[in-house]
Parts: C-alpha cells; sequence; structure tokens
C-alpha cells in the first residue's frame, strides 16, 4: 500500500484504499487475485473484493471470467493516454530521439514521483510495454537535477529514505548529498558517475519553469569511453539545447522563462 490511510479524513479512506488497490498493478507483473491484492495491501480478502468490484464497474479494473484474477482496465489505459498527450510528451518524442541520434547516448525525460525520478520518455522505457523506469533520486543524474531545483511541495532531501548504496561511488551520507546538489546548481547539470551502475556515466539538466523549478529532467547515458571527461561540455551543451526546446514544448506560455532567462 503505498500512503497509510489510517489517518485519512471520514470518506478519503475508502478513495485511498481504491487507490492503493490500482497501485499494486505498477509492477507489470501477471494479474492478481482478490488474494494477492489483500496481502499487499494487508487488507482482508473480503475487504478487497468489494474495493475490487467497485473499481471494475467503474472500468478502472476488469476480471478474467475463467480465472476470476484481476487486470487495470480500460479507464486506466484511457486517461493514460489523455494524460501523455495532456502533458505533451509525444511532442517530446522527436526531440530525444533526435538528440540521441546527434550524440549517441541514450536520452530520457523524467519528472518527480514521490522519492524516484520517473522516466516518461526515451530510450529507458522497457522494451515491449513502454513503460517508465523508476530510478532513485540521490543516486541518479536526473534525479539530483530533481533534487537541485525543487519544486515546492516536493520535499528536499531530509525527506527521503536513508541512501542506499548501489555501487562504491552511491552517495550515502545527507550532508554529502546537498553539497553535491549545491555543485549540480552551480554548474547548471549533474553527473553520474558510476552511482548507480558500474559503467556508467550521465548528464542531466533541469527543464526549468519562470519560478526556477525543475518540471522535468533530461538526460544522457552512455558508457565512460562515450562520454570521457574532456567531453562532458560536449554532451551538457547537446542537451541544455535540447532542454530549451522542451521549454517551450511541454510548458504553458505563462510558465516558461523568458529568453533572456533562457540565454
Amino acid at each position: 500500500m503505498p500512503r497509510s490511510a489510517a489517518a485519512a479524513p471520514a470518506g478519503a479512506q475508502a478513495v485511498n484504499r481504491a487507490l492503493g488497490v490500482l497501485h499494486c498493478f505498477r509492477d507489470n507483473g501477471p494479474d492478481l487475485s482478490a488474494s494477492d491484492l489483500a496481502r499487499r495491501m494487508e487488507l482482508s480478502v473480503s475487504t478487497t473484493h468489494r474495493l475490487a468490484r467497485t473499481l471494475v464497474a467503474a472500468g478502472y479494473l476488469e476480471q478474467d471470467e475463467r480465472s476470476s484474477r484481476y487486470r487495470l482496465g480500460p479507464v486506466v489505459t484511457e486517461l493514460g493516454r489523455l494524460s501523455y498527450r495532456q502533458r505533451g510528451l509525444h511532442l517530446a518524442d522527436p526531440e530525444l530521439e533526435a538528440l540521441a541520434d546527434r550524440t549517441g547516448a541514450t536520452a530520457d525525460l523524467a519528472v518527480r514521483d514521490g522519492i524516484h525520478a520517473l522516466i516518461l520518455v526515451g530510450g529507458s522505457l522497457l522494451p515491449g510495454t513502454g513503460l517508465g523506469l523508476r530510478r532513485p533520486l540521490h543516486s541518479t543524474a536526473l534525479g539530483k537535477v530533481l533534487l537541485a531545483w525543487t519544486r515546492p511541495g516536493d520535499g528536499g532531501i531530509d525527506t527521503l529514505p536513508p541512501l542506499h548504496a548501489y555501487t562504491d561511488r552511491t552517495i550515502r551520507e545527507r550532508r554529502i548529498l546537498e553539497a553535491e546538489l549545491e555543485k549540480v546548481r552551480a554548474d547548471g547539470y549533474a553527473l553520474n558517475d558510476g552511482e548507480s551502475a558500474h559503467g556508467v556515466r550521465t548528464v542531466a539538466v533541469p527543464v526549468l519553469d519562470r519560478e526556477g523549478h525543475a518540471r522535468f529532467a533530461l538526460a544522457l547515458r552512455a558508457t565512460p569511453s562515450l562520454i570521457t571527461d574532456d567531453r562532458i561540455d560536449h554532451f551538457v551543451t547537446h542537451v541544455h539545447s535540447c532542454a530549451a526546446a522542451l521549454e517551450v514544448l511541454l510548458l504553458p506560455p505563462g510558465d516558461r522563462r523568458t529568453p533572456v532567462e533562457n540565454g
């Protein structure tokens, strides 16, 4: 269950539980039985049955007639496609493809989702499903960008869980991470040099709104043999240029920075 509903106001608990049921399907695993959902939600099977039947009736879930197992329903698909277009993300696809072609690196665009950077567009989408990847904020260039130019209400590094070490280069102390974020803001880009996986180097920049907050993070990922020390500025220049284009494509006119700020 993604977040506790124990202290929720009257009426909100049922909504939180229904959303929790939908969140159970985020790992793209097989169809789930009522028992599977109950176990993940830490609820009784009877309560979970009622929630699932309500979601089936509304089109958010559908139930296999033979196995009685559940999967996401057509309404979720419809809303997902609507959100994708309303955010203008279909416009970002060709920009990221062109960026990848120019640089030979993998280009990704992400937003912040709680304690993760969620990749919505780019070469790292899971093949065959199109699902985005969730990456930790503290050990990725995308995440550092989203933390360095965090939006109001998203929370700073003090809201993160313990900083897990993915490699021997991962930052694990909050004071060091804070110093790293100061450097990111000063430099105008973030670097992940083997902090999430050995042999991977990533540079990322923000897609900023007029208030100076990162609406998105844009990254180029490759090996250190491609993004060499002496060519980091080259990749940063390319990714900044693409980010400037994405500001125009993805942000409403009133939310965009002025040309001078884009400078």
